[in-house]
């Protein structure tokens, strides 16, 4: 389409970009069509639970100070509770991100003296110091909660033996990440943490299996939850809050663990009733009820992009062809320069400061410089569009989100285009 070629050259994407995204696209039309009938499946899920629970504008009224009786929160939980098919669920605007709300769920159901077991590998930077792996204030460690863990094989399987092993009378939480954070490991479909789960509860059913679900969200039919989890945990500026959520996380799983959850975000005693929706209830509903939709955008988009690199010779993690369970794409760049090209593109992309170049720059809770374009509606939200990493071997981007699949086309044209411009690509 002419028109369309002619708004994309003013913006800087050539018709040499733009003619082998088009080729690119015809390759995975079929995929396109698999993720809108997830999609549709979990559109219909997300209206089940609303129509159960008798959603109606009174649930968006907005409520201050103690909160007591706030008939849209509590229901609000009920619905994620519905969805993900789990005893309770606490979704609440003073959780602040998805690491605050993994730092609830793990010391609410942890004391002095237990252990901590991680059967994944390292966890994600931020939560390194939550542990304190990386010594900080008020770390579980600090507080006499041990950590161990298993790390993966060299093929990114779970070492089974080493977990059995691992696993001891003090072993009271199991932290599982079902995304690959800042490495280029795969990330865990549902039915491979259903796997893990059933062997360490074999070894010791008491054992509570938390999962961390970020970026995984919507992304197939079923949860962890859904395969035994006892707790899943995530970030409302993630996949669930479809883009409209400014704030807020949220825990899902037995009564027992997230009424423990409760407790300790609040205070002993107080618990779930306390917590005024401070007028967010419209956002965080309908950025719920869009998710199943926004989610299968962005899945497009990291496919389009392993697509598009893979061919140029990057390594993709997820590659060109493989299953997906989470939105990320990470791309094997191999240099800073390239790093900073492909980020350039992304925040020039952006609907908010396209026209900021992003640099590297210390960030709280890495101990080496991250590159970071967003020019999203919400600070920080990875369900929008942007691309992070940290400026350090094998120098990977991780790009995800996209509210819609079209931006994200843009977005990862623009990204090519950048590296193109630098002379690091020549098509």
């Amino acid at each position: 389409m002419d028109e369309l070629l002619n708004l994309y050259g003013e913006m800087g994407i050539s018709p040499a970009v733009y003619a082998y995204g088009e080729k690119t696209l015809e390759k995975i039309a079929d995929r396109f069509a698999a993720i809108d009938q997830v999609a549709e499946y979990n559109q219909a899920k997300v209206l089940r639970a609303f129509h159960k629970n008798r959603i109606a504008a009174t649930c968006f009224a907005a409520t201050t100070g103690y909160g007591y009786n706030d008939e849209g929160r509590d229901k609000l939980e009920q619905v994620y509770a519905d969805v993900f098919h789990t005893e309770a669920a606490l979704v609440r605007p003073q959780i602040t991100c998805g690491t605050h709300a993994l730092t609830v769920a793990l010391s609410a159901n942890l004391l002095p003296g237990d252990e901590l077991l991680s059967p994944v590998g390292a966890p994600y930077d931020t939560l390194q110091e939550v542990i304190g792996i990386r010594p900080s204030p008020c770390s579980l460690a600090e507080y006499g909660v041990s950590y161990r863990q298993v790390d993966l094989l060299s093929d990114g399987t779970f070492d089974y033996e080493g977990i059995r092993e691992a696993i001891n009378e003090k072993t009271k939480l199991i932290t599982i990440q079902r995304s690959k954070g800042y490495a280029t490991r795969p990330t865990f479909s549902v039915k491979q943490i259903g796997e893990l789960i059933a062997f360490c509860k074999a070894i010791k059913p008491d054992v509570i299996i938390m999962v961390d679900n970020c970026y995984g969200e919507f992304v197939e039919t079923i949860e962890p939850s859904d395969v035994g989890a006892d707790i899943i945990v995530g970030s409302l500026i993630k996949n669930p809050g479809g883009g409209l959520a400014p704030i807020g996380g949220y825990i899902a799983g037995t009564r027992h663990c997230v009424d423990r959850c409760a407790y300790r975000l609040s205070a002993p005693g107080l618990g779930q009733e306390v917590g005024a929706n401070l007028g967010l209830m419209p956002a965080l509903y309908q950025g719920f009820f869009l998710s199943p939709s926004v989610v299968a955008s962005a899945e497009k988009g990291a496919i389009f992009a392993a697509n598009l690199y893979e061919p140029l010779g990057y390594k993709c993690v997820p590659n060109a062809t493989e299953s997906r369970h989470d939105i990320i794409q990470a791309v094997e760049l191999g240099s800073e320069k390239a790093m900073i090209a492909f980020c350039k593109g992304i925040q020039a992309a952006a609907p908010v400061d396209s026209y900021a170049d992003p640099i590297p720059g210390d960030m709280p809770g890495y101990d080496s410089q991250v590159i970071m374009a967003a020019g999203a509606f919400v600070q920080g939200s990875t369900m929008e569009l942007s691309a992070d990493g940290p400026i350090r071997p094998p120098y990977a981007v991780y790009f995800q989100g996209g509210l819609t699949w079209h931006h994200a086309k843009l977005g990862i044209l623009m990204s090519l285009q950048k590296m193109v411009d630098a002379g690091i690509v020549t098509l």
